[in-house]
């Protein structure tokens, strides 16, 4: 299967974040430019620790399962950056941020709000505008609707029609949100950006070389957030996708590719088994992060989550 590959328009815009240099235990988060998409499992809160545990001398960088893009946004040390995600309507969002203006989506946003009345407490005005999506699907027109959905999730019914229900009382366009929009936008337009949506180990990595970085943070077996539940339109992650990453991944150590996956080995009480083996047979190395999930979807007090990053350098 061929990968279409999206490349951007690198053009001059606003600064990006700084990162220091990765022998540091740490990096400041002040600086680091926050995804405007509010998605489960996203790593705002632990790029601090996962940055400088990157190698510093990336020429591509795959963002294997890039969700939010926070990640990849902030790869700073990377020379081309390729964004991908099974989610297409996700994808679609991020290549309209790249195409069009600041001022262009701004405006789209704000337009959008006030025809249809959109607020914390207009449920009709939302359904209004969740039906005129589902009729005529548009990138900058679903991101406006999930800002004022509950949790700010992105969930699909089979036929790929947006189904969040209303946030009342909770979601809407906040001039947060609008300012985090803006830094985004504008680093997106600086980096040499690319994006695809394909099944992940469908990517082409063929003419990746030793001074290549994949980034890999899928579902987590052990847990159940929104993204791996099988309830949003973009099927389940069970033990074979797992098998699955673990090959590609594999392959790519063969090919002296350096790369980290993102991971929990521990949660509820459970231990990922499969996860555990194919770290110790092919002695890849650990590195615990220290993180609080007492704000995650998946938090529990019947166990810690013990998240780590995976690497083979």
């Amino acid at each position: 299967m061929s990968v279409n590959l999206v490349k951007s328009n690198v053009n001059d815009s606003s600064h990006g974040s700084k990162i220091i240099n990765g022998d540091s235990a740490h990096v400041s988060e002040e600086g680091f430019i926050k995804s405007p998409i509010n998605y489960t499992g996203g790593k705002y809160r632990l790029l601090s620790q996962i940055l400088p545990l990157f190698p510093q001398d990336i020429g591509t960088f795959l963002d294997l399962f890039c969700g939010s893009a926070t990640v990849g946004i902030n790869c700073k040390q990377a020379k081309r950056v390729i964004f991908n995600d099974i989610n297409y309507r996700l994808i679609e969002i991020f290549q309209k941020f790249q195409e069009l203006s600041t001022n262009d989506i701004i405006d789209k946003i704000h337009k959008n709000i006030d025809y249809y009345k959109l607020s914390k407490t207009n449920r009709n005005g939302f359904l209004s505008f969740r039906n005129a999506y589902n009729m005529n699907p548009d990138p900058i027109d679903l991101y406006t609707l999930v800002a004022f959905s509950f949790n700010y999730q992105f969930r699909f019914n089979n036929k790929m029609q947006y189904n969040n229900p209303f946030g009342k009382n909770r979601s809407c366009y906040s001039t947060r949100m609008e300012k985090n929009l803006i830094k985004f936008i504008n680093r997106l337009h600086e980096i040499d950006a690319v994006f695809s949506s394909v099944y992940f180990n469908k990517i082409n990595t063929s003419d990746f070389q030793a001074g290549d970085f994949v980034y890999a943070d899928p579902p987590y077996l052990i847990t159940t957030g929104s993204y791996n539940d099988g309830t949003r339109g973009f099927g389940d992650w069970t033990e074979t996708q797992d098998k699955e990453l673990m090959t590609m991944l594999d392959g790519l150590n063969d090919n002296s590719i350096r790369f980290a996956m993102s991971n929990v080995l521990t949660h509820k009480g459970k231990k990922n088994e499969q996860l555990l083996d194919w770290i110790n047979k092919n002695k890849y190395n650990i590195h615990h992060l220290n993180f609080n999930y007492n704000n995650s979807s998946y938090n529990t007090k019947h166990g810690e989550t013990d998240e780590v990053l995976i690497t083979n350098y």
